[in-house]
């Protein structure tokens, strides 16, 4: 089975950068095609769409408002990592990082936690003002 395991979370100072992995780990053949996203998850709330990526290559990530032009995702070239390159961090980034795989990137639906079946264990990232 299809497994995802995140690393690189960890405490900054705001302002500072980080940059989370999500390795695939047990796919046989290539992961291209698949869409993936990353999502945080704060106690006492529901998880927030931070973006997507279809795994191929060419296509344009998604990314949720309160990210966009600070966060960057990219993937590996052998499509068996995704990343996410967090910089000029806030202390409203604290949260735990999740990354997910077999989701829809089409319209909206990339932003819905529920459409992903699958989930690493996730890498705590946290922000200190």
């Amino acid at each position: 089975a299809v497994r995802l395991v995140e690393s690189g979370g960890g405490s900054v100072q705001a302002g500072g950068s980080l940059r989370l992995s999500c390795d695939v780990i047990g796919y046989a053949w290539t992961y291209s095609g698949h869409c993936m996203a990353w999502f945080r998850q704060v106690p006492g709330k529901n998880r927030e769409a931070v973006g997507s990526l279809i795994i191929d290559g060419r296509a344009t990530p998604q990314y949720s408002d309160s990210v966009e032009g600070r966060f960057t995702i990219t993937h590996n070239d052998d499509k068996t990592a995704l990343y996410l390159q967090m910089d000029n961090l806030e202390p409203d980034d604290t949260a735990m990082y999740y990354c997910a795989s077999d989701g829809t990137c089409r319209g909206s639906g990339w932003r819905e936690a529920e459409k992903y079946p699958i989930w690493g264990q996730g890498t705590q990232v946290t922000v200190s003002s």
